[in-house]
Protein backbone atom coordinates (compact mmCIF):
# COMPACT_ATOMS: atom_id res chain seq x y z
CA UNK A 1 0.00 0.00 0.00
CA UNK A 2 1.19 3.53 -0.75
CA UNK A 3 2.13 5.54 2.32
CA UNK A 4 -0.34 8.33 1.49
CA UNK A 5 -3.18 5.81 1.32
CA UNK A 6 -2.03 4.13 4.51
CA UNK A 7 -2.16 7.45 6.36
CA UNK A 8 -5.43 8.55 4.75
CA UNK A 9 -7.07 5.32 5.91
CA UNK A 10 -6.42 6.32 9.51
CA UNK A 11 -9.36 8.21 11.03
CA UNK A 12 -7.16 11.01 12.33
CA UNK A 13 -5.79 12.26 8.97
CA UNK A 14 -7.51 13.59 5.87
CA UNK A 15 -5.84 13.77 2.46
CA UNK A 16 -4.73 17.36 2.85
CA UNK A 17 -3.13 16.64 6.21
CA UNK A 18 -1.34 13.64 4.73
CA UNK A 19 0.12 15.78 1.93
CA UNK A 20 1.38 18.29 4.49
CA UNK A 21 2.94 15.58 6.67
CA UNK A 22 4.84 14.21 3.68
CA UNK A 23 5.94 17.62 2.42
CA UNK A 24 7.18 18.54 5.91
CA UNK A 25 9.04 15.18 6.04
CA UNK A 26 7.42 14.18 9.31
CA UNK A 27 6.72 10.60 8.19
CA UNK A 28 9.22 7.78 8.54
CA UNK A 29 9.00 4.17 7.35
CA UNK A 30 11.42 1.70 8.90
CA UNK A 31 13.48 4.56 10.28
CA UNK A 32 13.79 6.38 6.95
CA UNK A 33 12.10 9.74 6.41
CA UNK A 34 9.82 9.67 3.36
CA UNK A 35 8.16 12.38 1.30
CA UNK A 36 7.15 10.34 -1.75
CA UNK A 37 3.42 9.50 -1.47
CA UNK A 38 4.06 6.30 -3.46
CA UNK A 39 6.50 4.90 -0.90
CA UNK A 40 5.40 1.37 0.00
CA UNK A 41 4.03 0.45 3.41
CA UNK A 42 3.67 -3.24 4.16
CA UNK A 43 2.37 -5.17 7.15
CA UNK A 44 6.02 -5.49 8.25
CA UNK A 45 6.72 -1.74 8.03
CA UNK A 46 7.39 0.40 11.12
CA UNK A 47 5.57 3.68 10.45
CA UNK A 48 5.90 6.86 12.49
CA UNK A 49 4.69 10.44 12.32
CA UNK A 50 7.15 12.58 14.24
CA UNK A 51 7.97 10.28 17.16
CA UNK A 52 4.58 8.60 17.35
CA UNK A 53 4.37 4.99 16.17
CA UNK A 54 1.34 4.44 13.94
CA UNK A 55 2.22 0.87 13.00
CA UNK A 56 4.82 -1.20 14.80
CA UNK A 57 5.00 -3.74 11.99
CA UNK A 58 4.83 -7.46 12.55
CA UNK A 59 8.06 -9.44 12.16
CA UNK A 60 8.74 -10.98 8.77
CA UNK A 61 9.64 -14.66 9.19
CA UNK A 62 11.67 -16.87 6.87
CA UNK A 63 12.61 -20.52 7.41
CA UNK A 64 14.57 -23.14 5.50
CA UNK A 65 13.38 -26.73 5.99
CA UNK A 66 14.87 -30.02 4.85
CA UNK A 67 11.64 -31.71 3.79
CA UNK A 68 11.57 -35.47 4.40
CA UNK A 69 9.65 -37.97 2.29
CA UNK A 70 6.12 -38.83 3.41
CA UNK A 71 5.24 -35.29 4.35
CA UNK A 72 2.56 -33.10 2.76
CA UNK A 73 3.35 -29.62 1.44
CA UNK A 74 0.29 -28.08 3.05
CA UNK A 75 -0.67 -26.14 6.15
CA UNK A 76 -3.13 -28.84 7.29
CA UNK A 77 -3.98 -32.39 6.25
CA UNK A 78 -6.45 -34.80 7.87
CA UNK A 79 -4.31 -37.89 7.23
CA UNK A 80 -0.61 -37.12 6.76
CA UNK A 81 1.88 -34.95 8.65
CA UNK A 82 2.51 -31.58 7.03
CA UNK A 83 5.68 -29.55 6.72
CA UNK A 84 4.27 -27.04 9.21
CA UNK A 85 3.98 -29.85 11.75
CA UNK A 86 7.78 -29.98 11.69
CA UNK A 87 8.11 -26.37 12.84
CA UNK A 88 8.20 -25.52 16.53
CA UNK A 89 7.14 -21.90 16.05
CA UNK A 90 4.30 -19.69 17.32
CA UNK A 91 1.47 -18.56 15.04
CA UNK A 92 2.24 -21.14 12.36
CA UNK A 93 -1.10 -20.38 10.75
CA UNK A 94 0.37 -17.13 9.41
CA UNK A 95 3.04 -19.00 7.45
CA UNK A 96 2.86 -20.34 3.91
CA UNK A 97 5.05 -22.47 1.67
CA UNK A 98 7.14 -20.92 -1.09
CA UNK A 99 7.32 -23.66 -3.71
CA UNK A 100 5.63 -26.94 -2.81
CA UNK A 101 7.12 -30.42 -3.14
CA UNK A 102 5.37 -33.71 -3.82
CA UNK A 103 4.63 -36.14 -0.98
CA UNK A 104 7.78 -38.24 -1.45
CA UNK A 105 10.05 -35.51 -2.83
CA UNK A 106 12.73 -34.35 -0.39
CA UNK A 107 14.95 -31.34 0.00
CA UNK A 108 14.84 -27.58 0.25
CA UNK A 109 11.57 -26.00 1.30
CA UNK A 110 11.13 -22.33 2.19
CA UNK A 111 8.40 -21.19 4.56
CA UNK A 112 7.51 -17.56 5.25
CA UNK A 113 4.79 -15.04 6.07
CA UNK A 114 6.07 -12.64 3.39
CA UNK A 115 3.96 -13.13 0.27
CA UNK A 116 5.88 -10.60 -1.82
CA UNK A 117 9.17 -12.33 -1.05
CA UNK A 118 7.82 -15.79 -1.86
CA UNK A 119 6.33 -14.59 -5.18
CA UNK A 120 9.72 -13.24 -6.26
CA UNK A 121 11.18 -16.64 -5.50
CA UNK A 122 8.60 -18.80 -7.26
CA UNK A 123 7.15 -16.85 -10.19
CA UNK A 124 8.45 -18.03 -13.60
CA UNK A 125 8.91 -14.39 -14.67
CA UNK A 126 11.82 -13.97 -12.25
CA UNK A 127 13.56 -16.95 -13.92
CA UNK A 128 15.13 -18.13 -10.66
CA UNK A 129 16.27 -21.75 -11.13
CA UNK A 130 14.96 -24.63 -9.06
CA UNK A 131 17.63 -27.34 -9.00
CA UNK A 132 16.86 -31.02 -8.40
CA UNK A 133 18.78 -34.25 -8.05
CA UNK A 134 16.89 -36.85 -10.05
CA UNK A 135 17.12 -40.65 -9.93
CA UNK A 136 15.35 -42.66 -12.60
CA UNK A 137 14.36 -46.27 -13.14
CA UNK A 138 16.06 -46.53 -16.55
CA UNK A 139 19.16 -45.03 -18.13
CA UNK A 140 19.05 -41.35 -19.03
CA UNK A 141 19.93 -40.92 -22.69
CA UNK A 142 21.85 -38.05 -24.30
CA UNK A 143 18.69 -36.92 -26.08
CA UNK A 144 17.09 -35.89 -22.77
CA UNK A 145 19.19 -32.74 -22.37
CA UNK A 146 18.46 -31.50 -25.88
CA UNK A 147 14.72 -32.12 -25.51
CA UNK A 148 14.53 -30.43 -22.12
CA UNK A 149 16.46 -27.43 -23.44
CA UNK A 150 13.97 -27.04 -26.29
CA UNK A 151 10.93 -27.46 -24.03
CA UNK A 152 8.19 -30.06 -23.76
CA UNK A 153 4.56 -29.59 -24.67
CA UNK A 154 2.12 -30.29 -21.81
CA UNK A 155 -1.30 -30.91 -23.32
CA UNK A 156 -3.15 -30.57 -20.00
CA UNK A 157 -2.05 -26.94 -19.60
CA UNK A 158 -1.70 -26.36 -23.36
CA UNK A 159 1.79 -24.93 -22.94
CA UNK A 160 5.43 -25.66 -23.68
CA UNK A 161 7.80 -25.73 -20.73
CA UNK A 162 10.55 -23.16 -20.43
CA UNK A 163 14.07 -24.33 -21.37
CA UNK A 164 15.60 -26.57 -18.70
CA UNK A 165 19.19 -27.66 -18.15
CA UNK A 166 20.13 -31.29 -17.51
CA UNK A 167 23.55 -32.49 -16.35
CA UNK A 168 24.12 -36.24 -16.32
CA UNK A 169 25.77 -37.49 -13.10
CA UNK A 170 25.49 -41.24 -13.74
CA UNK A 171 23.54 -43.72 -15.87
CA UNK A 172 20.34 -43.09 -13.90
CA UNK A 173 21.11 -39.88 -12.00
CA UNK A 174 21.14 -36.27 -13.12
CA UNK A 175 20.88 -32.69 -11.94
CA UNK A 176 17.97 -30.78 -13.47
CA UNK A 177 17.47 -27.00 -13.37
CA UNK A 178 14.03 -25.58 -14.19
CA UNK A 179 12.50 -22.12 -13.78
CA UNK A 180 8.89 -23.24 -13.44
CA UNK A 181 6.95 -25.36 -11.00
CA UNK A 182 4.24 -27.04 -13.04
CA UNK A 183 2.22 -29.90 -11.58
CA UNK A 184 4.56 -32.93 -11.28
CA UNK A 185 6.75 -31.17 -13.83
CA UNK A 186 9.97 -33.12 -13.34
CA UNK A 187 8.21 -36.49 -13.35
CA UNK A 188 6.27 -35.54 -16.47
CA UNK A 189 9.41 -34.40 -18.25
CA UNK A 190 11.12 -37.75 -17.70
CA UNK A 191 7.81 -39.46 -18.40
CA UNK A 192 8.09 -38.11 -21.94
CA UNK A 193 10.77 -40.80 -22.37
CA UNK A 194 8.77 -43.41 -20.41
CA UNK A 195 11.41 -43.21 -17.69
CA UNK A 196 10.02 -43.25 -14.16
CA UNK A 197 11.48 -40.92 -11.53
CA UNK A 198 12.17 -42.96 -8.40
CA UNK A 199 14.00 -40.30 -6.40
CA UNK A 200 13.67 -36.52 -6.40
CA UNK A 201 15.49 -34.06 -4.14
CA UNK A 202 15.48 -30.26 -4.41
CA UNK A 203 18.89 -28.77 -3.72
CA UNK A 204 18.37 -25.11 -4.52
CA UNK A 205 15.79 -22.39 -5.19
CA UNK A 206 17.28 -19.32 -6.83
CA UNK A 207 20.30 -18.26 -4.74
CA UNK A 208 19.26 -20.32 -1.70
CA UNK A 209 20.93 -23.70 -1.22
CA UNK A 210 19.80 -26.34 1.24
CA UNK A 211 21.99 -26.23 4.33
CA UNK A 212 23.91 -29.52 4.46
CA UNK A 213 23.84 -29.33 8.28
CA UNK A 214 20.07 -29.85 8.25
CA UNK A 215 18.95 -33.45 8.55
CA UNK A 216 15.57 -34.45 7.04
CA UNK A 217 12.85 -32.83 9.15
CA UNK A 218 15.13 -30.12 10.56
CA UNK A 219 14.88 -26.41 9.84
CA UNK A 220 16.45 -23.07 10.66
CA UNK A 221 15.71 -19.38 10.19
CA UNK A 222 17.23 -17.74 7.12
CA UNK A 223 20.04 -15.28 7.64
CA UNK A 224 19.55 -11.62 6.72
CA UNK A 225 21.94 -12.11 3.81
CA UNK A 226 19.92 -15.07 2.48
CA UNK A 227 16.71 -13.06 2.74
CA UNK A 228 18.21 -10.14 0.84
CA UNK A 229 19.48 -12.39 -1.96
CA UNK A 230 15.90 -13.05 -3.04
Amino acid sequence: MRVDRFLSNLPRFNRQQVRVLLIERRVSVDGVTVSDPHHEVREFSHVCVDDEVLQAGKPARYFMLHKPAGCVSATTDPVHPTVLDLLDEPDKGELHIAGRLDFNTTGLMLITNDGQWSRRLTQPQTKLPKVYLVETEQHIGPEYAATFKTGLYFAFENLTTQPAELALLGPTTARLSIIEGRYHQVKRMFGHFDNKVIGLHRERMGPLVLDTALAPGEYRALTNDEIRQV
